[in-house]
């Protein structure tokens, strides 16, 4: 097919723009957070290590590896999520029934069994491993840490929640957050994926994805707001950071999310929060679905992935649903007020139409 001379020179001009501002600003972002992960890192380990020596069911799993942190999740520049893996001893079934979207229950596959339990104080009359009693009792131990920790002066836990906060130096927040690994099993209710007849992903990254498995979190999920019985506090809230950010190696997927990001930190952190990278990496993964094939991943591309996505959340914001890219069924904006989503949707068009009519747009983004 041939393409008109006009188009290539728009397409080379948009794609020297894209790599100018990742050279730019996407670089000075990740290395800002490179920095900020290395200093808030040494005081979440430091305080870990005094929970660890009040209860060593707590062992820290925050560990770096070629300068990563497993189970480290940046939400903003100046937000983080830290996953603590815990040690799961005793059999447990995963419980996952559809009743709570995006959640699922630990059940003792055996009562009897119950004092072979790593956990066995947490576990409810009804034999559920409840994910409120263990962070209930792991806040406990960090508001002592806290206080006995070489960074005490600069670290304190944040109140009015339920979830595990340390707010660091006045200037970042991470939650700390207790975690089970389940590796090798896929949920019910993310059955459906990957859709058939759609060349991606390929099966074996399918295969790797759901070897990868999930992870299930001891958090307030929004689905449970303003749910009172007892067994949403002892439910657990399904993650699959990992599995998603597997699914993103090749062509230029990552460098499209870390633009993405960037876009969304300087333009789109608005009131009520209604748009977060969790949304722009869900949207980026159905956009992968959208455009199967890899030679529409090429870096040429890139300009109109972007474009396709902002497209995606200004439709989502309008609609006032942003279905989760596993668990359809679990809406992303429960809880945003509607005067949140319409502002941010008036919002995302300007930069969208911005972008697509400016061909030196970036250059002041």
């Amino acid at each position: 097919m041939l393409v008109p001379p006009d188009m290539i020179a728009a397409q080379s001009k948009m794609l020297y723009q894209l790599n100018k501002y990742y050279g730019e600003r996407v670089q000075l972002r990740k290395s800002g957070i490179a920095k900020t992960i290395r200093e808030v890192c040494k005081v979440v380990q430091d305080v870990l290590r005094e929970v660890e020596v009040q209860e060593p069911r707590f062992i820290s799993s925050l560990t770096e590896c070629n300068g990563r942190y497993e189970g480290l999740e940046v939400v903003t520049p100046t937000e983080f999520e830290v996953v603590l893996y815990l040690n799961q001893m005793g059999e447990f079934n995963f419980v996952d029934d559809g009743s709570l979207p995006g959640c699922a229950v630990l059940k003792l596959s055996d009562g009897r069994k119950r004092s072979m339990s790593l956990w066995v104080e947490f576990i409810t009359a009804s034999g559920y491993l409840s994910a409120r009693k263990i962070r209930s009792r792991f806040q406990t131990l960090v508001a002592q840490a806290c206080d006995k920790c070489t960074y005490r002066d600069s670290v304190k836990m944040i109140a009015d929640t339920t979830e595990v906060k340390l707010r660091i130096r006045e200037r970042y927040v991470v939650q700390i957050t207790p975690s089970f690994k389940c590796a090798g099993v896929w949920p019910r209710s993310a059955a459906h994926w990957p859709i058939p007849h759609i060349p991606w992903p390929h099966p074996n990254l399918v295969v790797e994805a759901k070897t990868e498995g999930f992870d299930l979190l001891s958090k307030e999920s929004v689905s449970m707001q303003g749910k009172q019985s007892a067994m949403e506090g002892d439910a657990w809230v399904m993650s699959f950071s990992e599995v998603e950010s597997r699914l993103l190696f090749g062509g230029c997927r990552k460098r499209c999310l870390s633009i993405l990001k960037t876009l969304r930190d300087r333009h789109l952190d608005l009131p009520g929060n209604p748009v977060t990278n969790c949304i722009m990496k869900t949207l980026l993964l159905y956009e992968c679905e959208k455009h199967a094939r890899e030679v529409e991943w090429d870096e040429s591309c890139l300009g109109d992935r972007i474009n396709g996505i902002f497209l995606q959340l200004i439709s989502c914001l309008q609609c006032r649903r942003c279905p989760h890219y596993f668990l359809p069924h679990l809406d992303l904006f429960k809880g945003k007020s509607p005067t949140a989503l319409e502002n941010a949707a008036k919002q995302v068009w300007r930069l969208t139409r911005e972008l697509l009519t400016n061909s030196r747009a970036l250059d002041k983004l």
